[in-house]
């Protein structure tokens, strides 16, 4: 490549970064919010509303029910359609199930409180469907094959971020919020689900489908981006990997599943049960113990962007997609073992906060690697729906533990089975080779 390539192509990806990525990160840490505030609030919603354990876990868990239904179509309309109006919609549908979470056991309908919790869950699953899957098929219009790892780091940080800021947020409503007579609790879910209505109106002024209808971009560096995404897509058809059909008859793809499916397993269970973890600790004060729920995921932040630009630099995906989850297994079994000795439980924690999202930024770049077009949204809708099926077994498995057994040491030491297994899919996912082109200079 020329040294004026070099500089169009430089000055491309600084200019799409800096265009997209934060507004997308700020959409996901919303979302991821809205998923997972749940682990906060239900300190006080738990005993407010007479709910166990196993029944949180359950609830938190069929959130992942009604999002594996229209994951498959959400990313085919934003492939075949506009990203742009339907994550807007996404999000304003979401935004008002998570509010109405609020109202949990207060809706005029004659369902028992349990049966309201778990519909509300579920409605808010089948809102978000396809936001993420759609985000991932989006950044494969804007970035080329080796600069989505980079990419989708920036935006993977959304999920410890929104623990990050979340957390603090979400545990100073609960202390200090009620207002109209409501529970603390309740404004948790109210006062976090109003901003993403607000965000689904923004982002159909904000965003572009594609680089051709981007006025922000100047002629040459559009000229450039097109060609370049143009070029490889030619190697994908040309490798007959764009249709639908072919999504589903490639191996990696089950595999994909297999191990998104295990990894989320244990990752969920982690994220809705920390702050109880964390909640235990009643050697330290309330302020320590918010400190330490946050901390594995300001380390969390950290592994996702060492580990993308990592793989970024050394081409060896599946060495850091897979790798990432044997260190989280690792890490948490550490955990465990710590036993009473509180200091060394924290440094573990923070080591499963390092490890256990890092292969997200590397692991979502394989499916646009091998596949174009809708095959690739057909492989990432069918990898996030199946896989995220462990974001209903995991709580609920977790929870049922704690229930049954009154500790917290057992579910644990299956969530470290499920992260072994998810590392060892992982380790047998190869991308299939496809002949390449001429780069356009």
């Amino acid at each position: 490549m020329s040294a004026s390539a070099k500089n169009i192509a430089e000055r491309t990806r600084r200019r799409v970064t800096l265009r997209l990525m934060p507004f997308l990160v700020l959409v996901y840490v919303m979302a991821f919010l809205d998923r997972a505030n749940i682990g906060v609030a239900k300190l006080q919603m738990q005993g407010a509303l007479g709910l166990t354990d196993e029944i949180i876990g359950f609830g938190s868990g069929v959130f992942f029910v009604g999002y594996f239904l229209l994951e498959v179509p959400g990313s085919l309309i934003v492939e075949r359609w506009s990203a742009r109006r339907w994550l807007a919609r996404i999000m304003v549908t979401w935004g008002l199930m998570a509010t109405l979470c609020g109202f949990a056991g207060m809706l005029p309908v004659p369902l028992s409180v349990k049966t309201q919790f778990y519909c509300l869950r579920f409605l808010l699953g089948a809102a978000e469907a396809g936001f993420f899957p759609g985000v991932v098929v989006y950044l494969a219009h804007w970035f080329r094959a080796e600069d989505r790892s980079r990419a989708k780091a920036w935006f993977m940080i959304a999920q410890p971020l929104a623990v990050v800021v979340g957390v603090p947020i979400s545990r100073w409503i609960l202390e200090t919020v009620h207002w109209g007579g409501l529970d603390a609790w309740r404004w948790v879910f109210i006062l976090e689900g109003l901003p993403p209505v607000l965000l689904g109106f923004i982002t159909l002024w904000f965003l572009t489908d594609h680089p051709v209808e981007a006025r922000w971009l100047p002629d040459d560096e559009k000229s450039w981006l097109i060609d370049e995404l143009a070029r490889e897509e030619r190697n994908r058809v040309s490798a007959g990997r764009t249709s639908i059909i072919a999504a589903l008859r490639q191996p990696q793809t089950a595999l994909m599943a297999l191990s998104f499916f295990l990894i989320v397993t244990g990752n969920q269970a982690i994220l809705f049960f920390l702050p109880s973890i964390t909640e235990g600790m009643k050697s330290i004060s309330i302020t320590a113990r918010t400190v330490v729920s946050i901390l594995p995921y300001i380390c969390s932040v950290a592994g996702i962007l060492i580990n993308g630009y990592w793989a970024h630099r050394t081409g060896r995906r599946r060495l850091h997609a897979a790798l990432p989850m044997f260190l989280a297994a690792l890490s948490l079994g550490s955990a465990i073992l710590a036993g009473s000795n509180l200091a060394l439980e924290i440094a573990c924690l923070c080591l499963v906060g390092l490890t256990f999202q890092a292969y997200l930024p590397v692991f979502w770049s394989m499916p646009s690697e091998f596949l174009g077009k809708s095959a690739a949204a057909t492989a990432v809708g069918i990898v996030n729906s199946f896989g995220n099926l462990g974001g209903f077994v995991g709580p609920y498995l977790f929870g049922y533990l704690r229930t049954s057994t009154g500790r917290f040491e057992t579910g644990l030491w299956v969530l470290v089975g499920f992260m072994l297994l998810a590392g060892a899919s992982t380790s047998c996912i190869a991308p299939p080779r496809v002949a390449s082109t001429p780069r356009s200079t």
